[in-house]
C-alpha cells in the first residue's frame, strides 16, 4: 500500500449532543481501510435520548472499524471532546472499547505532554511552554472549586447556575479519559503549529499539516482571549454583552427578588444593595469559568488533511488567538482558501470561524447545484450553551445562516429518531 493515495473517505459524524465525535474511513485500491477518530465527546444529550447513546456509539465504531483503529486524535481535553475515552474499574466504559481498538497513533496538542514541566511554555524542545501548561492545570482547578460553590450557593438563578454547570463540567479534569489517551496508543503524538506528524504514516497517500495549536513561544496571545471583535465574530450590529452589563441590557426589572428574605435578617434598606453584590460575585465567578473555557479552546489541534486537490478542515474548538497565528501565514491561507469539507468550529460558535477564514474559503457558493460547493458538518446541540439575549447563542443564528446559504450543510440536529450517525462521502479523483 506504501506509496499509493486513497480513493474515497467517509466521514461519519455522531450524534453525541453537545460535542464531537467524527470516524474518517479512507479506502484505497488495495488493502483494507484505515480508520481515524476524531475526538468522541459529551456534555449533553437530547432529551429522550437513550442513556445507552455514547456505548451506542463506542459498539458502532468498534463494528465500522472491523476491531482497529489507526489513529485517535484528540483536539483538546474538554469534556465536550473525550469523555467518551472515560474507562470504567469493570473495563465495561465507552473508553475500554475504544481501548480495544489499539490505535497506532494517538495525536493530541503539546499541552497535553506528560513530560512537560510545571514551568513549561512549549514542547519539551522548545523552551519556554510548561508555565502555560501549569496555568491550564490551575485552572481546571478553580472551575472544580467553582462547581462546589454553585451546588452550595442558593441565591445564584437558574440561567447563572446552568452556565456554571456547563462550564464547569466542561472544565473540570477528565483524568480517567486522559490517563486512557496517555497510554492507549503504540505511540503517542503531542503537536503544535507546523509540527511533522506521523499521521502522514499511518495515512498513506495523505498529506497532513498542523497548522494550531501554536506555542506561547510561536505566539503568547494563546494565553489571552478577545470578549469580542465585530471584525471577526458573527456578531452583527449586536455587541456580545460582559455578564455585568447584559443584566440591565437584557431588559430585566430594576429590582429582583429586592426584598428576598431567605437567610439572615437583613435590614430592608440593605437588601438591593445585598442582591446587587450577590449577582456581581455571581458575575465575576462566571468571567472566571468562562477564561478558563476560551483558552482551553485555544490549545485545540487544528488539522487540514489533503488528498490530492481536496482538503478537509477539522480545527477542534480553535478560537481566534489560535486561528490568528494559522491566518497570518500566507502559505496556510492559500491551502485554507481550498477546503472542500470543513468541519464548524466550537460547535457553531459566534468565534470559531473568524470571518477572515470564511472569507477565504474559494468553495463557498450560493449556487446549490453546484458540485464543487463547499461542504460543512456541524455536531451542536442548540440551547446548551450561550443565549440568544447576549447574542452568544450556541449554534450562532447569523453563521447557521451563512453555512446554509454558500455551503452544503450538515448538522447532528437532522438526525432524528433512532438515526444516531450521518455520512458523508469523498471521492478523490
Amino acid at each position: 500500500m506504501a506509496g499509493t493515495a486513497p480513493k474515497s473517505l467517509k466521514i461519519r459524524t455522531y450524534h453525541v449532543g453537545f460535542g464531537d465525535c467524527f470516524l474518517l474511513s479512507f479506502a484505497y485500491a488495495s488493502g483494507p481501510e484505515r480508520h481515524v477518530l476524531i475526538d468522541y465527546g459529551s456534555t449533553g444529550l437530547p432529551p429522550k435520548t437513550p442513556k445507552t447513546r455514547m456505548m451506542d456509539i463506542a459498539e458502532d465504531i468498534r463494528k465500522r472499524t472491523g476491531g482497529k483503529l489507526h489513529a485517535v486524535v484528540a483536539t483538546h481535553r474538554h469534556k465536550d471532546h473525550i469523555s467518551g475515552f472515560e474507562t470504567k474499574k469493570n473495563g465495561k466504559g465507552t473508553g475500554d472499547v475504544i481501548r480495544a481498538l489499539k490505535p497506532d497513533l494517538v495525536v493530541q496538542p503539546w499541552t497535553e505532554d506528560p513530560d512537560l514541566g510545571p514551568n513549561a511554555t512549549g514542547p519539551a524542545a522548545a523552551a519556554g511552554g510548561h508555565k502555560h501548561v501549569a496555568n491550564l492545570s490551575s485552572m481546571q482547578s478553580v472551575a472544580a472549586l467553582t462547581m462546589l460553590q454553585t451546588r452550595s450557593t442558593r441565591y445564584f438563578d437558574k440561567e447563572l447556575r446552568d452556565q456554571f454547570y456547563f462550564l464547569g463540567e466542561s472544565n473540570i479534569n477528565n483524568p480517567g479519559a486522559v490517563k486512557n489517551l496517555m497510554s492507549m496508543g503504540k505511540k503517542s503524538e503531542y503537536v503544535f503549529a507546523g509540527k511533522k506528524t506521523s499521521l502522514e504514516t499511518v495515512l498513506p497517500g495523505v498529506q497532513v499539516d498542523v497548522l494550531g495549536p501554536p506555542t506561547v513561544k510561536q505566539t503568547a496571545t494563546i494565553k489571552k482571549q478577545r470578549a469580542r471583535d465585530p471584525n471577526e465574530f458573527w456578531q452583527l450590529q449586536a455587541r456580545a454583552m460582559n455578564a455585568a452589563g447584559g443584566t440591565q441590557a437584557g431588559g430585566k426589572v430594576l429590582f429582583p427578588k429586592h426584598v428576598r428574605t431567605r437567610g439572615p435578617r437583613f435590614p430592608v434598606e440593605a437588601r438591593w444593595l445585598i442582591y446587587h453584590a450577590r449577582t456581581i460575585r455571581g458575575d465575576n465567578l462566571l468571567q472566571i469559568v468562562r477564561m478558563l473555557d476560551k483558552a482551553m479552546n485555544n490549545t485545540s489541534v487544528i488539522l487540514l488533511l489533503r488528498v490530492g486537490k481536496v482538503s478537509l478542515l477539522f480545527p477542534g474548538d480553535a478560537q481566534i488567538e489560535n486561528w490568528q497565528f494559522a491566518l497570518d501565514n500566507k502559505d496556510n491561507r492559500k491551502l485554507l482558501a481550498g477546503v472542500d469539507v470543513y468541519k464548524v468550529g466550537h460547535h457553531g460558535s459566534l468565534n470559531a470561524t473568524p470571518k477572515t477564514l470564511w472569507a477565504g474559503f474559494k468553495k463557498k457558493s450560493k449556487d446549490t447545484g453546484d458540485k464543487s460547493r463547499l461542504r460543512t458538518l456541524m455536531s451542536t446541540m442548540e440551547h446548551k450553551h450561550g443565549s440568544e439575549e447576549s447574542h452568544t447563542e450556541v449554534p450562532r443564528t447569523t453563521l447557521v445562516s451563512a453555512l446554509k446559504t454558500q455551503s452544503d450543510l450538515f448538522s447532528t440536529q437532522q438526525l432524528t429518531g433512532g438515526s444516531f450517525f450521518h455520512e458523508t462521502l469523498v471521492t478523490f479523483s
